[in-house]
């Protein structure tokens, strides 16, 4: 494993240990809006603090990338961590959440590590290397057809204004696959393409901690990852698509179309 993916593995198991432990205490939690239906908790800045004290210790040049903490430094190496992706499943008892952290290295992403307590799935990656669970080597689905595909979604939830697009892109969506989920932790989903349980996922207004380490997953396993109009700067718009290669070019035909040209940018 390479060394700074063992630092990552290191920062993710240390940040569940805190989730796990907090899990079993639901209601004494600390809990604050950020805005409308975006949580943070006690626990996502604890889990944060221990993921940054764990690189740092290891790399104290590199910068930082954090869901609750900001940007922090100025170096060719970027760690981009979400402490707790599914915070609002969390806070509800729902077992889907995880912890993500990806390497950014002069702009490409070289290293991901997405972190399932509840399972204790670890899913690792490093560019060029390829893709694992559990240490085994996974690969996309191999599905051809969206007809037969299980399609993973996540709906708005903090921002509107594309809410009309995206309703238009799952009605358009939901008769051509063979069914739509939406577990609520984006990291997770794109792990979940990764491994093959998922043949495709989009969703619109992610966050570059909600799909690094994921689309790093995707890729080293086979699959393809792009904005939802065919781009790469999916870390600027926040738009994703992923999927395996056959499943992904079909989800790309249903869903671009419904795009504004504010959303192609």
């Amino acid at each position: 494993m390479h060394p700074m993916l063992n630092t990552a593995v290191k920062a993710a198991r240390r940040a569940a240990s805190i989730v796990t432990r907090a899990s079993n205490n639901l209601d004494v939690i600390k809990v604050e809006r950020k805005q409308q239906n975006d949580f943070v908790s006690e626990v996502d800045r604890a889990a944060e603090q221990a993921i940054i004290e764990t690189i740092l210790e290891a790399y104290p040049t590199h910068s930082i990338l954090a869901e609750e903490s900001g940007s922090k430094g100025d170096s060719e190496f970027q760690w981009i961590i979400d402490p707790l992706d599914g915070t609002t499943n969390f806070l509800h008892g729902f077992p889907q959440y995880a912890i993500s952290i990806a390497l950014r290295h002069n702009g490409q992403i070289t290293q991901g590590v997405i972190y399932d307590p509840v399972a204790n799935d670890l899913f690792t990656a490093t560019r060029g290397v390829g893709a694992f669970l559990n240490d085994r080597r996974i690969r996309v689905s191999k599905r051809l057809y969206l007809q037969d595909a299980l399609v993973g979604t996540g709906f708005p939830y903090r921002e509107f204004q594309h809410l009309d697009t995206y309703m238009a892109m799952l009605k358009d969506m939901l008769p051509r696959c063979a069914g739509v989920r939406r577990p609520g932790a984006a990291a997770l989903d794109l792990a979940y393409v990764a491994c093959g349980r998922f043949d495709g996922f989009f969703e619109l207004g992610l966050s570059p901690w909600d799909i690094a380490a994921g689309v790093l997953l995707v890729q080293e396993s086979g699959g393809l990852a792009a904005d939802v109009a065919g781009n790469e700067n999916y870390l600027e718009t926040g738009n994703v698509l992923a999927g395996n290669p056959k499943i992904f070019a079909q989800m790309l035909q249903v869903l671009a179309p419904h795009l504004t040209d504010s959303m192609k940018r």
